[in-house]
């Protein structure tokens, strides 16, 4: 939607790695790393300016629920961290992780309140996830399905019921979940009034448009697959067959299998046409391939 091919630079890894050693650092000794890392403006203001940042990367909870925490953070910032990067750019999934963790941090130094806590992923990356890819599923515990769109507004509720009973942290997470989601809506806007004032007799610029389109719907079309391959749940690949078969585009040219590697979709096969057809005749090559319990053993990483 808003990138050229190759500005990919995988920089959700950093924040995968980042996520980890902060939390080793932690256990180290919990009270120096809370007096080190938190956001504390005062302190930010005497020139320790690395707590502009580093608050961002503390899991919530104590023992288990803490490991818990960082399982669920990482888990989903890997899922749709990777999706929105590879569909948007490093340049600007990284803008909206910045404006996220110094929104929260202006917000919390207006107020004047410490913050310690992990806000992106779970409000600002989910609300912009659930906006790009609104078709996308998620499979609590494997078997119960939830529409993106019914987590992300379930957050939201949890968020404001926050904002109202639970304190001023709340209102911090609101304040940079909001700027990040105005950045995501301000460039979408750009984008759609920049092809309206185009002259007509200039199609490239709404051709890029259509492209993008199908890249977003194809996006999410790829991750679909990858967990339905990985689970090897027949209804589901069966669905999913069903599914892209009615979303074929008649007339496209696509690619022989040989050329076809849904484990590593590029920037020419993401904004395809035919990328319905080709992963319903995938999906119709691995149904019966990938036994579910081997299925964890032989996937592969998202792209």
């Amino acid at each position: 939607m808003f990138r050229s091919r190759g500005e990919n630079l995988r920089s959700v890894y950093v924040l995968l790695f980042l996520n980890v050693a902060f939390f080793l650092l932690e256990h180290q000794d919990p009270a120096k790393f809370a007096r080190l890392f938190r956001f504390d403006w005062e302190l930010v203001r005497a020139g320790e300016v690395w707590r502009l940042v580093t608050w961002q990367f503390t899991q919530a909870g104590t023992g288990f629920m803490e490991a818990l925490s960082l399982f669920v953070t990482l888990l989903l910032l890997y899922m749709m961290g990777a999706a929105l990067e590879e569909e948007w750019g490093t340049r600007h999934f990284m803008t909206l992780f910045a404006l996220s963790t110094l929104g929260s941090a202006a917000t919390a130094a207006f107020l004047g309140i410490p913050l310690l806590a992990t806000y992106f992923v779970y409000f600002t990356l989910l609300f912009v996830y659930a906006a790009a890819f609104p078709q996308q599923t998620f499979y609590l515990f494997g078997m119960m399905p939830i529409p993106v769109r019914v987590l992300a507004l379930f957050s939201l509720a949890v968020l404001l019921y926050g904002v109202f009973t639970a304190g001023a942290g709340n209102v911090a997470a609101l304040g940079g979940a909001a700027a990040a989601y105005l950045y995501y809506l301000t460039q979408t806007v750009r984008v759609q009034v920049v092809v309206a004032k185009k002259p007509a007799a200039a199609p490239a610029e709404p051709v890029r448009v259509k492209i993008d389109t199908v890249a977003m719907h194809n996006a999410a079309r790829h991750v679909a697959m990858k967990q339905a391959v990985t689970r090897g749940e027949p209804a589901e690949l069966e669905r999913l067959v069903a599914q892209f078969e009615r979303d074929i585009v008649a007339g496209v040219n696509i690619c022989p299998p040989a050329d076809y590697k849904p484990e590593n979709v590029d920037g020419y096969c993401i904004r395809c046409e035919g990328f319905a057809e080709c992963s319903a005749r995938h999906l119709r090559l691995n149904r019966h391939a990938v036994p579910p319990a081997d299925a964890a053993a032989s996937s592969l990483p998202l792209a």
